[in-house]
């Protein structure tokens, strides 16, 4: 076990950010990799279909088996940081990704790609929630803003660039590169990481949560398939075979985390307000961003016939803006707090919706610079803000569970929001088709015009209703509360002693 005596933070030092720099950058390119990783695949399953001979639906497993095994792991990250040191966690969950990115470039089956995606995503997973705790405990209070902000480029960066990127390596080169991309970039981050990512105290954590490392896995991952299912058809037996299981597995788990001694998720956290007031907002705020960010491809793509590469690049004044905005939200963060910048960022998410609510057949991409210059500011500006106050709500010996427990319910919420928007996207859509048909008197098979015009009336609704979820949002915010200034010095032993006072408060 790693001795507290010979634990170095920049909090038992003076700080300087040129310190934490190279940890920083290892950290951020196992975050990066694992992300770009989760939307690059979409764009490559029509060469998939073609390459192995094999049907859309089998092929579909590549990415939502991924998708499961990241939430199967999440509940796990927290207990294992604490328990084998956030370090050895990180490093050994950026191999096994390694590993399985390099076994992906491999297969000549499609049965065989889903079983690496698996393996991937299992590696994956631990990776966002440890290192997200693991950098807010490197930071020391008045610079944890700042830090975080670097941290949360590639959040938005990789999504962003991610489909392009993949379109051109479809379209010139091959799939197989998507996943070759990260083996160097894996081997870097593990050579750097081993030589210079410092060691945190771990906490002491007594016994094992047999049944809470069943039920959390079990729960998250049903819950996730079962609300990714619903943008199919919220009536179809996986959906609610998915929500059967997830839901009853979930309550199963919340009774047995709040009566054994050592949970594998802390959930005493939610008895502090603040914490619990801030994580709706999350809820709410990653609702509306995943509008902005999943309904405008939809559109290009199924509208305007953009492919996906010309979609990337449409896209990227977006990433950039929030690239850049990242860093000064986090310095701000420790100036004012999160309170404004929720407000401001999900303000400019709205407005940049509203313009999105006026695409019609003739948009082009030079139309959307400025909306999507909008809503790439106010996502930089609140994403990494939140989830920093989120942590900082909680006891720093708990901070590990906290991100499993926001890593874990983030991607229940971003499964959620794709497929209710999907569903009314498709209702919207139908209504206006039935209404055009009717109207022009005819009926037996629509045209490819009266499609048109309700695919754009239907996608303009959609962001209609995303306005107000995006303002709604916005006032929830005036909610938050600022963190009070905690001293530079915390051991982990004054965290444990002040660990059940600090549940009660902001």
């Amino acid at each position: 076990m790693e001795k507290s005596a010979s634990t170095t933070t920049p909090e038992q030092a003076e700080f300087r950010m040129t310190s934490i720099m190279v940890p920083l950058f290892a950290i951020i390119a196992g975050v990066f990799m694992v992300i770009l990783d989760s939307t690059a695949m979409n764009v490559a399953l029509s060469s998939l279909v073609k390459d192995f001979n094999s049907q859309l639906p089998t092929l579909q497993w590549t990415v939502t088996g991924y998708l499961l095994a990241q939430a199967a792991v999440i509940p796990l990250a927290g207990w294992l940081s604490d328990r084998y040191g956030a370090k050895n966690i990180f490093l050994m969950s950026v191999i096994l990704f390694t590993i399985g990115s390099a076994l992906c470039a491999t297969p000549n089956t499609a049965e065989w790609l889903i079983v690496f995606r698996v393996l991937q995503g299992l590696g994956g997973g631990f990776v966002l929630p440890v290192a997200m705790a693991y950098i807010f405990r490197l930071s020391p209070p008045h610079k944890v803003g700042a830090i975080m902000g670097m941290m949360g480029v590639p959040i938005l960066f990789a999504p962003a660039i991610g489909p392009s990127l993949a379109g051109w390596l479809v379209e010139y080169h091959s799939w197989r590169w998507i996943f070759l991309l990260n083996v160097p970039i894996g081997i870097i981050c593990v050579l750097v990481g081993v030589k210079y990512l410092p060691k945190v105290a771990r906490n002491a954590v007594a016994g094992m949560d047999w049944l809470g490392m069943l039920l959390g896995p079990l729960a998250f991952s049903a819950l996730s398939y079962g609300v990714s299912e619903g943008a199919h058809s919220w009536s179809s037996g996986k959906t609610i075979g998915g929500l059967i299981i997830g839901g009853i597995s979930l309550i199963l788990f919340v009774i047995v985390e709040l009566r054994v001694k050592t949970p594998l998720l802390e959930l005493r956290v939610f008895k502090s307000i603040d914490f619990s007031l801030g994580i709706v907002v999350q809820w709410v705020a990653q609702f509306a961003l995943y509008g902005a960010i999943f309904l405008m491809p939809q559109f290009l793509q199924q509208v305007r016939g953009f492919g996906a590469f010309d979609t990337g690049l449409t896209l990227i004044p977006q990433a950039v803006a929030s690239g850049l905005m990242m860093p000064i939200a986090g310095l701000l963060y420790d100036r004012i707090g999160v309170r404004w910048l929720v407000v401001v960022g999900l303000t400019l998410v709205s407005g940049a919706i509203f313009q999105y609510s006026l695409v019609d057949a003739t948009t082009v991409a030079s139309d959307l610079i400025l909306p999507l210059i909008m809503a790439g500011m106010g996502m930089g500006l609140m994403m990494m803000p939140l989830n920093t106050h989120l942590m900082s709500k909680a006891p720093r010996n708990l901070v590990s569970r906290v991100t499993s427990i926001t890593n874990g319910l983030q991607m229940v919420i971003n499964s959620l929001a794709v497929a209710s928007l999907v569903t009314i996207l498709t209702s919207r859509v139908k209504t206006h088709a039935d209404e055009l048909q009717k109207a022009a008197g005819s009926g037996g098979k629509v045209s490819k015009e009266v499609m048109l015009t309700a695919g754009v009336q239907g996608f303009d609704d959609t962001f209609r209703i995303m306005i107000f979820i995006a303002l709604f949002g916005a006032i929830l915010g005036l909610v938050l509360r600022r963190t009070k200034k905690q001293p530079l010095s915390l051991s982990a032993e004054d965290d444990s002693a002040s660990a059940s006072a600090g549940l009660m408060h902001g």
